[in-house]
């Protein structure tokens, strides 16, 4: 519809192109003729032409939109429902007096069981989300009716890049368009509207092992994207796309590459000078492949760098130098992608910590003073406050328990380590591990309490250095030595194993402590949601939906789903009534690194979107068990060496199949797997890649038949061992 207003001032614009100012003097002669009391007859004026105001089919998302999203209850516009990322809502029609009418009001079923880490976006009455495989779709918000899906048909040989499945945390929205990357590196841009594809830039090399799977960010129509592939011996960059053309703008490394090259921007002479050996061979590392957030005010990008390439700071950098920008925030202009300031969480990382984790921007109080900070949770253990204005260490304090550092320098926030944390002569039980003591699971804040709601993890790993390795091509570029060993330190792994998996922490950034927990059974729980109905919601990776009183952690609400919920939660509000969305889908780096031991219930075949709302009462379908029956391998003869099998497996199988091939969710458990009994069909997959389409590459270019053959002995040394 054209407004009444709007269409005066078309009829005004026409009568001054048509006719001049001279117009408003007929005008006033035709009123002063009238006052004389003399009838004459005023002079025609021509009519206007009849014009036709065209609004546009798909209402438009920009700056101001988004900068206000704050206030608008009925959508959730970006990855953390504002550019301060603290997936806050004000919606309080669900709160703790009414969350116990909350049930099912419809679900979506998804075409994959792999694992499903997407915030939806919900724009004009329609859900936005992408799932595993880079796939897109579009649901009505009202009914979850699909309005359209695309598939970017990703080659399943890309599968293998993807360290922690082949996962998608959502897309981005600004004009018409939504974007989202995928795993073999590119950026689309499709019509929000039909679903067809606007644009779409190949961002990264697709010979080197790449991939996308965080959401992009927009700021001014430029689309912010980084990448993933730190492990497979990569170099990190964030890059800036024009929306309307798909254009590259900018591009800022994390890590400088051979000096001998030159540097791309003049900081990377000054990060160069942190760094030793020949790292560049080895890759550096430094992938953006998560957090980012925005102050407007400021103009002030925040971005977290990820880990080395490799882990292994002896290898990668003789063991000498911070290596910046790694394991860092860095504050970025993003109009033209320059540095203005970073800080680093982990100095000369050697443990996976990457600083990838969710950014949250807040003005807070601490001590009196009312200060404009940055908040993260990174893999290290240790919670940041830091002032956002210029990067200043405030504030820090371990949120979990840790072993590898005693605490933060109280003025430069540098960590102080502990002897022996670093593995250089003697394999080390480090705690945390390389999962972190929180992995990507985004936070929440809520205004009120002031409370960010932290979902942690206990977890512990022994790092030990070999001493010497080649850059890799296939398998982790890790640099560590991955023999299996008794553990050298059993009091740290008994330490590790008496705390809980994991836990919801209410965490105070202002006193650096937490108000509340609760713990969970598993580890791979879900991202949060906080809400003005003094709530907030997690997934468990047992299939259960919760609601927690953001004061205090007591639970009001809880709902079977069948299914690990990974993502965070985000609600909206559509005729008067207010849903809450969940995706599920159980997988992701916990489920495919920690097997069984992260739990693995009965599920749904594949995963679900689930919309709730008061008042409805849809029921799921039930999630069945489908134990598998154990294999016997009584009469297989294999001339491969269980050994040497379990160390290739370690460097090449275990990411997506599991530790002791003990694999959980989507992934096969090879020790059920009849493949084991023929030597011919193994090989002819591991080596030939008879399964490519389906995620599972050969590796004929880097291990040989024997070596295949190996790994077969020791699988079948591991089928044997499952009870009966």
């Amino acid at each position: 519809m054209v407004s009444a207003a709007s269409l005066h001032a078309v009829f005004q614009q026409i009568l001054s192109e048509r006719f001049g100012k001279g117009v408003l003097g007929l005008a006033l002669l035709t009123t002063l003729v009238a006052c004389s009391g003399e009838p004459e007859q005023a002079p025609a004026v021509p009519e206007p032409e009849t014009v036709t105001v065209e609004e546009p089919a798909t209402r438009l998302v920009g700056a101001a939109d988004i900068t206000s999203a704050a206030d608008n209850n009925a959508e959730w516009l970006t990855y953390g429902r504002t550019y301060a990322e603290d997936r806050f809502s004000p919606l309080t029609q669900v709160n703790r007096d009414t969350v116990g009418d909350l049930g099912v009001a419809w679900y979506f079923e998804l075409d994959t069981n792999r694992g499903q880490e997407a915030t939806p976006l919900v724009i004009d009455g329609t859900i936005y989300f992408t799932s595993a495989w880079s796939k897109a779709f579009a649901l009505d918000a009202r009914t979850g009716e699909e309005k359209w899906r695309f598939d970017p048909e990703v080659p399943g040989r890309y599968g293998v890049n993807a360290c922690c499945d082949v996962v998608n945390r959502g897309m981005a929205a600004w004009g018409d368009k939504v974007f989202f990357g995928t795993i073999d590196g590119r950026l689309i841009a499709l019509d929000r509207e039909s679903g067809e594809v606007a644009w779409s830039a190949q961002t990264a090399d697709p010979e080197l092992r790449y991939t996308i799977t965080g959401a992009p960010r927009v700021i001014d129509g430029r689309v912010i994207i980084g990448n993933g592939g730190a492990e497979l011996g990569v170099r990190g960059y964030i890059s800036a796309y024009d929306a309307e053309s798909g254009e590259m703008l900018w591009r800022f490394y994390t890590v400088p590459g051979n000096p001998a090259d030159g540097f791309e921007q003049p900081e990377l002479e000054m990060a160069a000078q942190t760094w030793a050996g020949e790292w560049w061979e080895l890759g550096g590392g430094g992938t953006v492949w998560d957090s980012m957030a925005y102050d407007p005010t400021l103009n002030l990008l925040y971005i977290g760098v990820g880990n080395g390439s490799p882990w292994n700071h002896e290898i990668r950098s003789d063991g000498v130098g911070d290596n910046l920008f790694l394991s860092s925030i860095v504050a970025l202009r993003p109009d033209t992608g320059e540095y203005v300031w970073h800080f680093q969480t982990t100095p000369g990382e050697s443990w996976d910590y990457t600083a990838t984790q969710h950014i949250m921007l807040a003005d807070i109080e601490i001590d009196g003073r009312m200060r404009q900070v940055l908040m993260q949770a990174p893999k290290n253990g240790f919670f940041y406050v830091i002032d956002r204005i210029n990067g200043e260490f405030i504030s820090g304090n371990n949120y979990v328990e840790i072993n590898w550092a005693s605490g933060l320098d109280p003025v430069t926030g540098r960590p102080i380590e502990t002897e022996g944390s670093r593995y250089v002569d003697q394999p080390s039980v480090v705690i945390p591990g390389p999962l972190g003591g929180h992995n990507w699971y985004p936070m929440s804040r809520d205004p009120v309490t002031g409370y960010v709601f932290l979902p942690t993890q206990n977890t512990s790993y022994q790092y030990a250095n070999p001493g010497t390795m080649e850059k890799q091509t296939t398998g982790w570029n890790l640099g560590l030595d991955g023999t299996p060993r008794e553990p050298s330190n059993p009091e740290e792994r008994a330490r590790s194993a008496a705390m809980s998996p994991s836990s919801l922490i209410a965490w105070n950034p202002s006193t650096q402590s937490p108000a509340w927990r609760v713990d969970y059974p598993v580890l791979g729980n879900s991202g949060t949601l906080a809400t003005a109905g003094g709530l907030v919601f997690q997934g468990s990776a047992d299939g259960v939906f919760h609601a927690y009183g953001t004061n205090d952690g007591a639970e009001y609400w809880s709902h079977e789903v069948g299914d690990a919920i990974l993502g965070g939660p985000v609600t909206y509000e559509l005729d008067g009534e207010q849903y809450v969305l969940a995706l599920a889908g159980q997988g992701g780096a916990i489920t495919l690194s920690m097997g069984l031991f992260s739990g693995n219930g009965p599920r749904y075949l594949n995963g679900r979107l689930i919309a709730f709302k008061l008042g409805a009462d849809m029921q799921l379908p039930a999630a069945v068990p489908t134990p598998p029956a154990p294999l016997d391998v009584t009469g297989a003869v294999t001339s491969g060496d269980p050994l040497a099998g379990a160390l290739q497996y370690s460097n090449l199988c275990f990411v997506c199949h599991g530790p002791a091939a003990m694999s959980a969710g989507s992934i096969p458990d090879l020790r059920f797997s009849a493949t084991l009994l023929s030597q011919d069909a193994f090989l002819s997959i591991v080596l030939d890649g008879l399964l490519e389409d389906r995620g599972m590459v050969g590796f004929s270019a880097d291990i040989g038949a024997q070596e295949a053959e190996d790994i077969r002995a020791y699988l079948l040394q591991q089928a044997a061992a499952v009870p009966r």
